[in-house]
């Protein structure tokens, strides 16, 4: 069981930078796959980027070179550093753990790039 909780997003204008923060709660968070994904207005949830327990990382193409994904096991906590943001990454981001058949979701935080 585990319950993910997200933080940091916000307004921003282009070009500027975000942090957001994930806090897991429950056992074995070690062992999860961690990772973003995305929902902009009108659109289709999308994967923005994971990290596996062994510390690798994946990235979408439209992020790839402006976003870093990192985990800290010892504080249960993944994090999302965006850089160079665009309007277009306008979205509600979600947090999300896997282990095999167990999929977990956070609830979501407002991400808004605008001038």
């Amino acid at each position: 069981q585990v319950q993910l909780v997200e933080s940091g997003g916000g307004l921003v204008q282009p070009g500027g930078s975000l942090r957001l923060s994930c806090a897991a709660s429950g056992s074995i968070f070690s062992r999860y796959v961690m990772g973003w994904y995305r929902q902009g207005p009108g659109k289709q949830r999308e994967f923005v980027a994971d990290v596996t327990s062994g510390g690798t990382t994946t990235y979408a193409d439209s992020v790839k070179g402006r976003f870093t994904i990192s985990r800290d096991n010892a504080k249960n906590t993944v994090n999302l550093q965006m850089n160079s943001l665009k309007p277009e990454d306008t979205a509600v981001y979600y947090c999300h753990a896997h282990l095999v058949v167990r999929n977990y979701w956070g609830q979501g935080t407002q991400v808004t790039v605008s001038s």
